[in-house]
């Protein structure tokens, strides 16, 4: 009868759950992904962006205060 044992990954890597005996080198394992019941409301803004934080290059020092300046045209809110 095959165990079970629970865990998660970590930068890449299959940790284990705290207590699981460990298991002897070379040991072929298959990995089952469990699905969370964690609705995407209950996940922060930057959790649900983690794969595109960060990506955009060659934008503007200023593009955060000045977004809609350079997205719709309106006028700067400050003085370059």
């Amino acid at each position: 009868m095959a165990e079970t044992y629970m865990g998660q990954v970590q930068n890449g890597v299959v940790v284990l759950d705290e207590g699981t005996p460990p298991l002897p080198e070379g040991t072929r394992l298959r990995v089952e992904l469990v699905e969370e019941s964690v609705p995407a409301r209950g996940r922060t803004l930057a959790d649900r962006y983690a794969s595109i934080i960060g990506i955009a290059e060659g934008l503007p020092t200023d593009m955060a205060e000045e977004h809609d300046h350079y997205i719709h045209g309106t006028p700067r809110r400050s003085e370059p």
